[in-house]
């Protein structure tokens, strides 16, 4: 029954088009409702834990200021580049990170999945490290921070406490001797196991704080761009205002200067080690968030004349920015740990969690209100992972959404899709939070969104718009788009200078690859490494598993399999100049319909419509 009349007892009928479920109006795509909602969604996904704790210490360990050579190489023939291509080929298709490919070139489809792949992976692991910023806050609230002392139930015999530069006498040396941050860290929070064929029971204190992070991401997005765009406002602006109060109070304390000095100390002699050059390859690829399939999907949600161009350049000059200023805040801090426990700065710089979770914690404890440092600190943490984790679950949802517009556009089924990816991956990441789950995470860490991984994705992406969509003709969409054509240089890098340094990045990552270990000192059994080689191949085969499967189901001669398969959809939009060629095609030049600088007249009845 496609309609219901209903009659009235008076005569006068009334015909009610009442649709039946199945007819049910689809929810309209969404865009965000300013320029600003984009902008901050972006700063929010790129701008996460990467600048923190990862960017300064590279810094210090690569050459201090000569690793901003390499790493400015590295920003400029692929980070910008990459990054505007994808904001702008979503901003383009209005198309999630699926199937936008599958309209520039359904033969590389693929990358969208294996792009999918990966951020589903990150999903499962990411939100880890909120849960335990969480828990970190959660014991920040108390006079005596518990990391500060030996006094605790889970402490053993060889915890000592903090040596200040007043202690007296030397003691002997012990070798077995542990710090009370470090016991806090393995004994408390993650209660580690031997290894990972121990994986012991689940933490629930750990638990509940990762079904707290969940529950926060989901409200985040529950209503997709319409509680986003609000959202960032204080998740992308609040971590600046605890870097700006972190920057200040560690530039005051004593010994912050021999801290800068080894941060920013240049080491040209550092520049001939390979490993520096692909340390600044991979730290760009991390920082900015590049295929993953987010900026796609947030991008894709902008209106079709903004300027994605002038957003590009301006993000990555803030997030650059952020990554270098944050090496300030990070290594004042140690710097005045190195100085108040009379040890060289090389025995207290950290990266990754041991920098969050040991160096910081054991810093803030010899602070005057430690707690509160403590506090702001984790919550900075917290809020820096945030928007991070939620832009890559609505960069899932986008993409599967979109694929299945008709199923998931209707009245609370997005809402309850979401929900399904949030409790699934939720459930996913109880197994890290178990005695033997610090191993699990690591291996997800090192393997399911590493180097190779994004690198060979940023190979395909630049060789299918570059050379099979053509960089002219994606120019002159961009063009159409914003008003006017970018230099060619970025051009120039899509179709030469980026596929060439990341396919030298990516043999060279292949040359140069150690299996895990975790602390360097664990390794790991042989059956470890093969669930890490199988989280790092589930994305990297959907490209070619992809492509063979479109070729063997296509028609015709292979040639003419090919060339379907590269061509893209005809309901792309077209630009005025290809509206003018059709319109040269189909409308006689004397017709006065005939379209005028690339507009169409209409009659003046319609105009008044």
């Amino acid at each position: 029954m496609k309609g219901a009349k209903a009659g009235h007892p008076n005569g006068n009928n009334r015909i009610m088009d009442v649709p039946p479920p199945s007819e049910e109006k689809m929810e309209e795509r969404g865009q965000w409702s300013n320029k600003l909602e984009f902008v901050l969604s972006v700063a929010g996904s790129i701008i996460g834990l990467g600048n923190m704790w990862r960017f300064p210490y590279l810094c210090y360990k690569n050459g201090g200021g000569a690793f901003l050579i390499p790493y400015m190489i590295f920003l400029f023939t692929c980070g910008v580049p990459v990054f505007f291509l994808e904001v702008a080929l979503g901003q383009y298709t209005s198309q999630g990170g699926i199937t936008c490919w599958r309209k520039i070139s359904p033969l590389f489809e693929g990358l969208g999945y294996g792009t999918q792949v990966i951020v589903t992976l990150l999903n499962f692991y990411y939100i880890i490290v909120l849960a335990w910023g969480i828990f970190y806050l959660y014991f920040s609230f108390s006079w005596d921070l518990p990391w500060s002392s030996c006094n605790n139930t889970w402490n053993t015999e060889n915890c000592v406490e903090f040596q200040r530069r007043n202690t007296s006498a030397a003691q002997t040396v012990n070798l077995n001797i542990t710090s009370p941050v470090i016991e806090f860290w393995e004994r408390r929070a993650l209660r580690i196991s031997p290894g990972i064929d121990h994986m012991g029971s689940l933490n629930w204190d750990l638990a509940l704080c990762l079904l707290i992070a969940w529950v926060m991401c989901y409200f985040c997005i529950w209503k997709g761009v319409k509680s986003t765009g609000k959202v960032v406002y204080f998740t992308a602006t609040f971590p600046y205002l605890m870097l700006i109060v972190l920057l200040i109070r560690g530039l005051t304390l004593p010994g912050a200067g021999i801290g800068i000095q080894f941060y920013l100390y240049p080491d040209l002699g550092r520049l001939a080690d390979p490993q520096v050059w692909m340390d600044a390859g991979t730290q760009i690829f991390f920082s900015y968030a590049i295929c993953l399939g987010s900026l796609t999907a947030l991008g894709s949600y902008n209106k079709y004349n903004n300027n994605c161009y002038r957003d590009c350049l301006a993000l990555c000059f803030l997030n650059s920015s952020t990554s270098f200023v944050a090496g300030f805040a990070i290594f004042s801090i140690l710097g005045f740990m190195s100085y108040e426990q009379n040890v060289p700065i090389s025995e207290v710089a950290e990266s990754g969690p041991g920098l969050a979770f040991i160096a910081y914690p054991r810093a803030v404890s010899m602070m005057p209100f430690s707690p509160l440092w403590a506090a702001l600190f984790f919550v900075m943490i917290v809020f820096l992972g945030l928007d991070s984790q939620f832009v890559c679950v609505e960069s899932l949802v986008t993409a599967v959404v979109d694929m299945y517009p008709t199923v998931f556009r209707r009245k609370n089924r997005r809402e309850l899709f979401l929900l399904g990816v949030v409790l699934f991956s939720f459930l996913m990441g109880l197994i890290m939070l178990m005695e033997g789950g610090m191993y699990v995470f690591q291996l997800f860490d090192y393997y399911a969104a590493s180097g190779m991984c994004l690198l060979l994705m940023s190979i395909f992406e630049t060789v299918c718009i570059a050379w099979v969509y053509g960089a002219d003709r994606f120019y002159d969409n961009i063009e159409d788009m914003i008003g006017y054509r970018p230099g060619p240089y970025i051009k120039y890098c899509w179709l030469f200078f980026t596929p060439a340094t990341c396919i030298g990045t990516f043999a060279f990552s292949l040359i140069k690859y150690t299996p895990l270990k975790y602390n360097n000192v664990y390794v790991y059994p042989w059956w470890g490494y093969v669930i890490g080689w199988l989280l790092a191949l589930s994305s990297m085969v959907c490209i070619p598993f992809w492509m063979a499967y479109k070729i063997g189901t296509a028609h015709g001669t292979l040639k003419e399999r090919i060339q379907a398969l590269v061509t893209p959809s005809d309901d792309l939009p077209k630009t005025k100049r290809e509206q003018e060629r059709l319109l040269a095609i189909f409308v006689p030049e004397d017709n006065p319909t005939r379209a005028s600088n690339g507009y169409f007249p209409v009659s003046e009845r319609d105009s008044s419509l």
